[in-house]
């Protein structure tokens, strides 16, 4: 069966090419555009793990990761890796992502296949 993925990114450019190259190594791969609409998806399904951007608008990667993990806990669910990606060099972000223990943390613009190798690290985990 096919590792379930969910991307979370407000820009359609990131999720349409994160989609289209996930899918083609056989991934399950759903996406969302914003924080809210995440937590919805992880209500509603389960994901072997999570890719997300940091800045969005309304709530950030670091607020939704929470709201997820705060309901994952509530339901007796086991915890989904997230791997953060992010186009800005925040500090103050990234030592927040730290603190949470994220299982990954990549700056964007990034290598597709230097991606992969953190996705399929995660999965095999």
């Amino acid at each position: 069966m096919a590792k379930k993925i969910l991307v979370i990114d407000d820009e359609e450019l990131i999720t349409k090419s994160l989609l289209k190259l996930l899918d083609k190594e056989g991934y399950n791969t759903s996406i969302a555009r914003s924080g809210e609409e995440a937590v919805n998806r992880v209500k509603e399904s389960d994901f072997d793990l999570i890719i997300c951007d940091i800045r969005m608008p309304e709530m950030d990667g670091i607020e939704m990761i929470k709201k997820i993990r705060s309901h994952l806990k509530k339901m007796s669910k086991k915890p989904i890796p997230e791997v953060l990606i992010t186009g800005y060099a925040d500090k103050e972000k990234y030592e927040e992502a730290m603190g949470l223990k994220v299982a990954d943390y990549i700056y964007k613009p990034f290598d597709m296949l230097d991606f992969l190798r953190v996705v399929k690290k995660q999965l095999d985990n």
